[in-house]
């Protein structure tokens, strides 16, 4: 029997035959990243406006050292480097920066906006060879399951922060009383969304029952597994939100520090 011969097509000399706008979404996807990162650096470096009443930037928590007045354990370190300027941030956001650094959503995001790898489907790299995440530098990003650890800790320490922000000190009395302040809800609205995002991470369903081969017979595993699952359903969305949900925790404190913004008195 005679077969029919199909049309042999050439790979395109360009990266793609698509005539889509393609490219947006990857622009739009690196250009937030590169502003978040470079707005939450200008944030860390300027030592300031982190503090407003009992409000604390998530950028600045928990204030090891620090001249607040809240600090942990007091002021600036004798032994901090002469040539880096000080800020109590820099001790805090390498953890929960690593964390969505190595996660593995934002691999893939940052892959495709930041390294064109590839920029989109059916788009072709702009380079001849990969060595994907076996090979250094990117199998650092194996480290992402122990920054989990931290992450889950600095849920608790924001939580602290939020009880922090529900007791106010009248300037004049010095008499501290419960309160509800439009940053409370800030902080607060913060943390659900981190805790969401972080209770979604793949590390995390994987400790709660994905390494297992059968979760029948085990239904605290099993029911942990399906809480996790529920949150990763939506891992991308708790990605973004809390990306900008945190941005505008310190806006909003540093705003409120600076006199730019006044704090609503809402309890």
């Amino acid at each position: 029997m005679a077969h029919a011969q199909l049309p042999v097509f050439e790979r395109p000399q360009g990266l793609t035959m698509r005539r889509d706008a393609w490219w947006v979404q990857p622009v739009v996807v690196g250009i937030v990243l590169l502003s978040f990162v470079i707005y939450a650096t200008w944030a860390a470096l300027q030592n300031s406006h982190y503090r407003y009443g009992p409000y604390l930037s998530p950028f600045y928590s928990p204030e090891i050292f620090g001249d607040s007045g809240h600090a942990l354990l007091g002021p600036k370190p004798g032994w901090w480097p002469g040539w880096l300027p000080f800020s109590p941030a820099l001790l805090i956001l390498p953890f929960p920066g690593l964390f969505r650094v190595t996660c593995y959503y934002y691999r893939g995001a940052y892959y495709k906006a930041l390294w064109a790898d590839p920029p989109a489907c059916t788009v072709r790299e702009p380079r001849h060879s990969y060595l994907g995440e076996q090979s250094f530098p990117l199998i650092l990003q194996n480290v992402h399951r122990y920054f989990l650890y931290i992450a889950l800790l600095f849920l608790i320490i924001l939580a602290h922060d939020v009880w922090d922000a529900l007791w106010f000190t009248d300037p004049a009395s010095g008499v501290t009383r419960f309160g509800v302040g439009l940053g409370t809800l800030v902080l607060a609205l913060n943390v659900v969304l981190l805790s969401c995002y972080t209770f979604g991470c793949h590390s995390l369903r994987h400790i709660a029952g994905g390494y297992l081969d059968r979760l029948a017979g085990r239904p605290v595993r099993r029911q942990a597994y399906a809480c996790v699952s529920c949150f990763n359903r939506w891992h991308m969305r708790w990605a973004w939100m809390s990306l900008f949900g945190v941005a505008f925790a310190d806006i909003y404190v540093r705003m409120c520090s600076m006199g730019i913004w006044h704090d609503w008195r809402l309890l």
